[in-house]
This record gives structure tokens, sequence and C-alpha cells, in this order.
């Protein structure tokens, strides 16, 4: 069929075709309409069935625009369920920042951070984690935070300055006793000031997809960057 449908610039010579050889090669092609729909565009149905063996081609792209109007529906849907997602989401990191915000002592602000926050971003534990010897943090000694060893935020992060890791275990030196819940991760640096030993927070939930690499990044990054500042203020560092 593509050879007798070649253009050429002698009409006398291109080989006519006629209805007959269009239902004949059609029969030998059955899966032509599936494969190219597109084809339907360029045909006239039938109104009705005209007779038996008539095919009502107006059902077919009565069928085919009802599917593209599913498909569409459905498309639309999930742009409206996204926006709405990350409408919740933006709402609650405003709250969570208020209540940094709102702290009166520094023990409260850890405090808002790794158990207020954890429950207003619907997340199963944060934890704040910063480098240093021996079992004391210069200027933190507060429940929430975790102390490890120099050299491991580097190792954790792989010189990036945001992961976001699914379906794993929970680190105990990240967690502490709440490691055994996490499956599913949000790891941020934070930047406090110059002289600060290298720290990060940590966000862990139970459900293995709630962080996928590839997920944006903008509003938990925003979130760290309140606390680096808030940080900033509360150790009074020049």
């Amino acid at each position: 069929m593509t050879n007798a449908m070649t253009d050429s610039k002698d009409d006398t010579s291109s080989p006519s075709i006629s209805a007959d050889d269009i239902i004949i090669w059609l029969r030998a092609n059955p899966d032509f309409l599936h494969e190219y729909p597109e084809a339907c565009d360029l045909l006239t149905p039938p109104k009705e069935h005209s007779g038996k063996g008539v095919i009502d081609f107006q059902q077919f792209m009565v069928k085919r625009l009802r599917e593209d109007r599913d498909g569409i529906i459905e498309e639309a849907r999930e742009i409206v369920e996204t926006s709405r997602a990350n409408m919740s989401n933006q709402a609650r990191i405003h709250n969570a920042v208020l209540m940094i915000l709102e702290a009166r002592t520094f023990e409260d602000f850890i405090h808002t951070i790794v158990m207020d926050c954890a429950s207003l971003l619907d997340v199963d534990i944060i934890s704040l984690v910063i480098e240093a010897e021996g079992s004391v943090i210069p200027h933190i000694n507060i429940a929430g935070v975790h102390i490890i060893t120099p050299g491991s935020i580097e190792l954790l992060m792989k010189d990036q300055h945001i992961i976001l890791e699914s379906h794993i275990k929970g680190i105990g030196e990240i967690y502490g006793g709440g490691a055994g819940l996490v499956k599913s991760q949000a790891l941020v640096r934070l930047n406090i000031a110059r002289g600060t030993p290298p720290a990060l927070i940590a966000f862990g939930s139970r459900d293995p997809d709630m962080f996928q690499p590839g997920q944006a990044t903008d509003l938990i990054l925003f979130f760290t960057r309140v606390i680096e500042r808030s940080f900033f203020a509360w150790l009074d560092l020049q």
C-alpha cells in the first residue's frame, strides 16, 4: 500500500487505488486503526448503521473521545490533588516557623523543633545532629540533640546539601531509640555560623515513600534556613 500511495510527478504512471483495494488491504491489516487511531480523524463516519456489515465509525470516535475526556479529567484531578497537598505542606511549614519564632528559651526552641514540629509536619521524628568530640556539645546539652563523631556528616551527605531517601533503615546515631521507626528520611546540612561544628537536621518517617529522591525541596530548605538563623540568634554567635 505504501508504494501505491507514493507521490509521482507523472500522474498517468501512478497506479489508481479503488475502494475495493482499500477494503482488501484493511481486511489483511485488521490492526491498522489500532496502530494508527489518528486515521479516524480523516474519516467522515456514517450517522447510523446502514445495513449488515457496515461498521459505525461514529461509535468508535465517540468512545475515543470519551477515553480522551476521562484521561483529561484524571490529569486535572491529579493536578488539583497535588496543588492541595502543596498548599497543605506550605501551611504546615509556616505554622512550624511561627512556633520556632515564639520560643522563649533555648531549651524551648530545641523542644519545639524535635517534638512539636515533628507532629506538625507529619513526620515521626526530627533529630538535630552535631559533630563533637566526647559526649558534650559546646553550647548545647539538651535532649533531642544527638552527638556524632567528627567526619560522620560528610560520610552521610556525600558532598550534598540535602538528601532524600526512601525504603531505608534508620541509623541509631542519628535517631537514637527512634531509629527503628524510620523507613524514609530527609537529611539537610545546617550551616549555623563560621566556626561552629558540622550539623544536620534529620526528618524521619515510618512511611517508606514519604521522602523520595526527586521530590521538591524548597519548603524543607526554607524551614532549615529559619532554624539556622534561629540558632545563630540564640547562641549569640558573631
